[in-house]
């Protein structure tokens, strides 16, 4: 029997709720059929926002979207996606397909959807073919309430208050398809861009983000950092407040990642022992980032995330469309609960990406949407938000084959402010279940509301069988006399546990 010890009387930190955030790019169907469909068609929506999946998103609580960008933000224009629609150029989307974009998707639409959402907003900026002038005046655009032309611009665009931008990152991926920079090159871009993303709330509101490194390039940190903090005066605040981090889980070779759906149980645990190398990312990155920041103000923002397969035989392979099993349930569980217990350093993560894109919460098919199991993951999850992460330790053999092995079962566990304690499990057997006992610390657990995903370890959605894997309540738990709950955990599921005293 494995045994889960939480102490609930040490808080480790909070939980940030944008840890569990969102990315939409311009590529695919992400935006353009995913989350916006235009004011003229049949399917309902709100100024042209699918008003099915804003309602599915709300349920999730999704609180930050990142947007334009991924490699699209480095070549995106602000300035051709305001104004009239009938005006706004058109361009060929060479990064995605070689698609047309014709910029009916802009700053308004983006900033509509996000109010519509009740979320945060991530701006990526162009740092590699973009100018400073170009950035200031997005920002000044976008946020600034007194008289100036960029201010005046969007009034006229039908805009009279400024909105509120959380988060600005300053370029994407700047060490490849952001530019191909050393990092010293980029750090001192970066010294510069941020300058000019002007505070014109007088509240230092908007976050500003570093582009970081691609999974292990450990040499990008370092110098990034050496050249950001060389010669910065110390008393400059908000200098950098971010420092973007982008991993994905890939089974496979680049050039044959795999099949999002026909695999094995070989291709099964090593996914899901990449899944766990985020733990090491972090933790190293971190130790890099201590000898500039050992105060911790700059939050590692993990902002490209999760599961790469191979596209959906048939579909257009610049689309990046693929489908959504257990498997990856099982690597959103992973992940989060890996974010959760790093929440020290760890302050946004954003998963890739929202709809009909990599590893989606959201699949569409003209009027339809079905929701995948990473979206019940997500949905389940949500209580951790802005919760205190309590200590917490599992007592538990590995699994898997020779070469790659995980633990039987992944945790973390938080309370939140009204004190009720959320424990979030997942079984990584694809076959074999795990007797678990639950021991807390003093509480006594009185009152406990579950739920659980689980299935096969292919199981998934399609249109015709939405709800093939979805969501249950749980209720085959027992409380002992001793601070104790025992239950036992399906294989191939993900648990949430909401417990009371």
């Amino acid at each position: 029997m494995a045994k889960l010890i939480i102490n609930e009387q040490k808080k480790l930190g909070k939980i940030h709720e944008e840890i569990y955030g969102h990315f939409s790019e311009h590529l695919g169907r992400c935006i353009y059929e995913g989350l916006y469909v235009g004011e003229n068609s049949e399917i309902p929506n709100v100024n042209g926002i699918r008003s099915d999946v804003v309602a599915a998103l709300k349920d999730m609580k999704i609180p930050v979207l990142r947007w334009p960008g991924g490699c699209f933000a480095d070549e995106y224009h602000w300035k051709d996606g305001i104004g009239p629609k009938e005006t706004r150029k058109k361009m060929i989307n060479t990064h995605w397909g070689g698609v047309l974009e014709d910029n009916s998707f802009g700053t308004h639409e983006f900033m509509d959807l996000c109010e519509q959402l009740g979320c945060k907003a991530y701006i990526n900026g162009n740092v590699g073919s973009g100018t400073v002038q170009e950035m200031s005046e997005w920002v000044e655009y976008m946020t600034f309430d007194g008289v100036s032309p960029m201010a005046d611009l969007r009034r006229k665009n039908g805009r009279e208050k400024p909105w509120k931008v959380d988060y600005f990152g300053v370029g994407n991926e700047n060490w490849g398809c952001g530019g191909n920079m050393t990092p010293e090159y980029y750090g001192n871009l970066y010294r510069r861009y941020q300058t000019y993303i002007r505070d014109y709330a007088g509240n230092g509101s908007i976050t500003k983000i570093c582009c970081g490194p691609n999974s292990a390039d450990y040499h990008w940190t370092e110098n990034v950092l050496k050249t950001t903090f060389d010669h910065t005066p110390e008393h400059l605040h908000g200098f950098m407040d971010g420092l973007s981090l982008h991993y994905y889980t890939v089974p496979g070779p680049w050039e044959h990642k795999g099949s999002a759906t026909e695999f094995d149980e070989n291709d099964w645990f090593l996914t899901l022992k990449k899944a766990y190398f985020l733990d090491e990312l972090i933790r190293k990155h971190s130790t890099i980032m201590d000898q500039y920041d050992p105060e911790k103000k700059i939050g590692l923002m993990v902002d490209e995330w999760g599961c790469w397969f191979d596209v959906e035989p048939g579909t257009n392979p610049g689309f990046l469309y693929q489908q959504n099993t257990m498997r990856d349930a099982l690597v959103a569980g992973i992940s989060l609960n890996i974010f959760n217990k790093h929440c020290d350093r760890v302050k946004m993560a954003n998963i890739a990406q929202l709809v009909n894109v990599l590893q989606s919460v959201i699949l569409t098919e003209g009027a339809k949407m079905l929701l995948t199991p990473t979206y019940y993951v997500f949905r389940m999850y949500k209580y951790h938000q802005n919760a205190q992460l309590l200590d917490s330790s599992m007592e538990i053999a590995e699994i898997g084959n020779e070469e790659h092995k995980v633990p039987a079962v992944s945790e973390s566990v938080s309370m939140s402010e009204d004190g009720t304690i959320h424990i979030t499990l997942g079984n990584l057997s694809p076959s074999e279940e795990q007797e678990i006992e639950i021991q807390f610390y003093e509480q006594k657990p009185a009152q406990i509301t579950g739920s659980i995903l689980t299935g096969s370890m292919t199981a998934h959605n399609t249109f015709d069988q939405p709800d093939a894997v979805n969501e249950q309540e749980f209720t085959a738990y027992s409380v002992t006399d001793q601070n104790t709950i025992k239950l036992t955990l399906p294989p191939c599921s993900v648990l949430h546990l909401g417990v009371n005293a």
